[in-house]
């Protein structure tokens, strides 16, 4: 079976062999020690799923994650970086980001979570319905919005987390079952990724006077659609 592609950008050499050595078995990995180089390498290849560090020369890991958003929303992104602060993951998230690691982590904690959203972006591609929203049709294959000539892209994690509140739609939905379903995992930083998202769609629906996301304070969050 063919292995899922991954483009790696980091620049230092240690943690990249390290790095490298571990996944090479499981993955098909496209290694650029700058972001310039991993640029490039986007624009005239496919991957299935991006690794990027933020620290590195000529361009870094958020101006990198911007490019590849511009021209791919579905692609997972996902940031490996010593950079701990919560506005630096706050910052990548916005960006479009689908997930944040802090160095060290574990070599298993990063296979899980590169499982995770492969998974998730075979099991979108598949996925055939389409939906009414407000004035909007909605279609999670292709990730998009479209009210006659205009089309709205969403990120894949966008699209998913709408997709989980249609098909919950008037409910009370509890802030871990959201994670747990979209995220697969309940943390802090995934419930301030949540949060994020959240933003989004409610930027999205601004003028929809039917279309509500209520949060539930203490509780979680009602996508209601009158």
């Amino acid at each position: 079976m063919e292995k899922s592609k991954i483009l790696y950008a980091e620049d230092d050499q240690t943690i990249a062999f390290l790095i490298q050595d571990s996944l090479e078995s499981h993955y098909d990995i496209d290694y650029h020690a700058n972001g310039k180089s991993a640029m490039n390498a986007f624009d005239t290849g496919s991957y299935d799923i991006c690794l990027l560090d933020i620290m590195m020369p000529e361009i870094d890991g958020f101006e990198l994650a911007k490019h590849i958003r511009t021209h791919n929303s579905e692609i997972p992104i996902i940031f490996i970086s010593a950079k701990a602060l919560k506005e630096d993951r706050i910052k990548g998230l916005k960006i479009g980001a689908d997930d944040y690691l802090v160095k060290p982590f574990s070599i298993e904690e990063l296979i899980l979570k590169i499982e995770i959203f492969l998974k998730r972006t075979k099991k979108t591609n598949i996925t055939p319905a389409k939906y009414k929203v407000g004035k909007y049709n909605f279609d999670p294959k292709n990730y998009t919005l479209q009210e006659e000539n205009n089309i709205i892209t969403l990120t894949q994690r966008e699209s998913e987390l709408l997709l989980y509140f249609i098909t919950n739609k008037n409910s009370v939905l509890k802030r871990q079952d959201i994670l747990k379903a979209v995220w697969g995992d309940d943390d802090y930083f995934m419930g301030r990724s949540l949060d994020v998202f959240i933003s989004r769609l409610r930027k999205v629906f601004a003028d929809e006077e039917n279309i509500t996301i209520e949060n539930l304070h203490g509780i979680g969050f009602r996508f209601s659609e009158s």
